[in-house]
């Protein structure tokens, strides 16, 4: 009797970790995605350092936030081929083909070389306040009239490509946090730039929406680590050493700012 009890006992220990076993496993599987980044410097991870040797001058960074989803979720293939400076157009005729009826997964950051962040920037830094107000408020005009049609070519280049992906399209941070004592700029070219960016920003929003898209907005989260701002800076300020990363997100932007909204969007 004693051995039996002793045996049944085995056999119910041996069954309770054969089903925690079972149910375990599938924890530890890696996702089926099959994960795809597209679009420009704030998605290659420029200013973030660690650039991959592969990417050349597209300056694709271990740190950008699509590099960091790879590397923390482990998808069961990864690609990016953002690449600094690119437009819409870049993205149709360039980085499209990366994409394929397989592909479960997309993220794309584009528009602000559309409407000219980086000619911007320096109209602000080299000429004065009231060329940088003017030269934010052309861009705002072309924003309205041809961002929408451009950002939706993208979009739909995307869903023929990759009629089964979920796509997340991810926006921008405002650069400045207003309100505080800052050098440089003036406050009023810095309001106009933060209005320009947000404008950007919201007709992304739009047209994510309207083409059936997620919309990752990293607006609210870099609030407080902003140019200007008092906390830890998760944006590069004007660098004339390396004018390139000037206005974009440093390592910690991208794991602490994008990556986490990314992360929520893609699921």
């Amino acid at each position: 009797m004693r051995r039996s009890r002793l045996a049944t006992l085995a056999l119910t220990l041996a069954t309770s970790f054969g089903i925690t076993l079972t149910l375990a496993a599938p924890a530890q599987a890696a996702p089926a995605d099959r994960y795809v980044a597209l679009g420009d410097s704030y998605a290659s991870g420029v200013g973030a350092d660690s650039y991959t040797s592969e990417s050349g001058s597209c300056l694709r960074s271990n740190n950008a936030y699509p590099a960091l989803y790879n590397t923390n979720i482990r998808p069961a293939s990864y690609r990016s081929v953002a690449c600094s400076g690119a437009t819409t157009t870049d993205v149709i005729n360039n980085q499209l083909s990366a994409l394929s009826s397989t592909t479960t997964l997309v993220s794309v950051t584009i528009g602000g070389n559309d409407v000219g962040f980086a000619s911007i920037m320096s109209t602000c830094v080299l000429q004065g306040e009231a060329q940088c107000v003017a030269a934010i408020q052309a861009a705002e005009d072309k924003a309205r009239t041809q961002l929408p049609g451009k950002l939706a070519t993208v979009y739909n280049g995307i869903r023929s490509r990759a009629p089964s992906a979920r796509v997340v399209v991810v926006g921008y941070p405002v650069f400045y946090q207003l309100g505080t004592v800052c050098v440089g700029l003036s406050a009023t070219s810095r309001a106009k730039i933060n209005e320009g960016i947000n404008l950007v920003d919201d007709i992304t929003r739009t047209a994510a929406t309207s083409a059936g898209f997620t919309f990752a907005d990293v607006r609210s989260i870099f609030v407080g680590h902003q140019l200007c701002s008092y906390g830890t800076k998760w944006l590069h300020a004007l660098n004339v050493l390396n004018l390139t990363v000037s206005y974009h997100p440093t390592a910690a932007g991208q794991s602490g700012g994008y990556y986490p909204v990314f992360r929520s969007a893609a699921g």
